[in-house]
């Protein structure tokens, strides 16, 4: 027949002290929540930092360029990308590819035709087909062909959506864009030639206007005056454009990058540390509370001695006694911890939409692991309670 705990539970005297013990029940939430809260945060950070650009099969593309200073402003030689700038580049570990983007080196205009009465001088830009987000299987081309297709920037096209009304000219749409032929006219070397320009993808990584690398190659060699084309920017590509060693190296070498792109990457030591400080004190503030916790049992177990000793000699087993008398505060254990897990998940919830407005990165409930956190704890918990109250017991026999 099972023995019950309930006859000999008035034998405990529990009330004493029992400011202790709810210093330690209030010591285990804070710090609970605490240390739920910095870990949440810090998957956030996380998720944002690797999630936050646009990738392509795992992997960050971003554009760097070299600082126009004074001493540097009006010297091309000293702004450009020579090739062993970009062997240097390509050979860092956190960097996986390099591409330049190299741009026409003579005249281009750029017309509508009758469609729209449209007409600017413009620039191209090519760069190799893997680091372009967008690539249809039309953007090619050879020699003699008269079309050529051009992958536009998204933001240079909302641009023009935006400025359109005000030079009396139509807005358009993408469909509408993808299906108006342009008329694109190099000039160069005493030759003029046109061709029939198809806008064939947008490009949200790339803001320039690009053309397949075969017709620039073969056009500045027609038109332009250079043997050798020079880069003003590189694409990289990398597995975290966020790294403090990455943004360290662009730092040191004065190179520029996209700081939307890497906002907070630069802070990324300076928020980890905070987060980290957090969880480290919440961690602290937790074996704090277990302590505290731990010396208002050794005083009801010090003030219940003789009931405890009578109950030893009657035959109650150490274990089956401290097994009994922990149980007691397994409700209570329980009841922190998810209180603390609730509140951590409206911080995330109160955080995903209010502070990040709802971006797709995150999501408004908590990670997993924040939830096996929260069950490591309880366990915790419950273990170091049963193994002081048995150990004080066994003292006691």
């Amino acid at each position: 027949m099972a023995l019950s705990f309930k006859p000999i539970r008035p034998l405990l005297q529990t009330g004493a002290n029992a400011w202790s013990r709810w210093f330690s029940y209030i010591g285990l939430g804070i710090g609970v929540l605490l240390l739920l809260c910095s870990i949440q945060m810090y998957i956030n950070i996380q998720q944002l930092l690797t999630e936050g650009s646009i990738r392509k099969n795992g992997f960050d593309f971003v554009s760097i360029t070299k600082t126009v200073t004074n001493e540097t402003m009006g010297k091309p030689d000293k702004n450009l990308f020579k090739q062993a700038d970009i062997d240097e580049i390509r050979s860092q570990p956190f960097i996986d590819g390099v591409a330049p983007l190299l741009p026409n080196q003579f005249r281009v205009q750029l017309s509508a035709g009758d469609i729209i009465p449209f007409r600017t001088d413009l620039f191209l830009e090519t760069l190799e087909n893997d680091f372009i987000d967008t690539i249809p299987p039309s953007f090619t081309w050879q020699p003699g062909q008269e079309t050529l297709p051009i992958i536009i920037s998204s933001d240079f096209f909302e641009i023009y959506n935006v400025f359109a009304p005000g030079q009396g000219l139509p807005q358009v749409s993408k469909e509408t864009a993808t299906g108006i032929p342009v008329l694109v006219t190099c000039e160069g070397n005493g030759q003029r030639q046109a061709f029939v320009g198809k806008i064939v993808a947008f490009s949200d990584r790339i803001n320039s206007v690009l053309v397949p690398k075969p017709f620039l190659d073969w056009a500045n060699l027609t038109f332009g005056q250079q043997k050798e084309v020079e880069a003003s920017r590189l694409f990289i590509k990398t597995k975290d454009a966020n790294s403090p060693e990455l943004l360290k190296f662009l730092d040191k070498k004065n190179y520029k990058i996209n700081k939307d792109k890497t906002i907070l990457g630069r802070n990324k030591i300076i928020i980890d540390s905070i987060f980290s400080g957090l969880g480290v004190f919440g961690i602290l503030v937790v074996i704090l509370a277990l302590m505290l916790f731990s010396f208002y049992l050794q005083l009801v177990i010090a003030r219940s001695k003789d009931n405890l000793r009578l109950l030893l000699t009657l035959g109650y087993s150490p274990a089956w006694l401290s097994k009994n008398v922990s149980k007691k505060f397994i409700p209570v254990y329980i009841l922190i911890v998810l209180f603390a897990l609730a509140l951590t998940q409206l911080m995330q919830w109160a955080f995903h939409h209010f502070a990040m407005y709802n971006r797709p990165e995150l999501s408004s409930f908590v990670h997993w692991i924040v939830g096996i956190i929260a069950l490591f704890l309880i366990a915790l918990s419950l273990f170091t309670n049963y193994r002081l109250v048995k150990n004080l017991l066994y003292k006691l026999n």
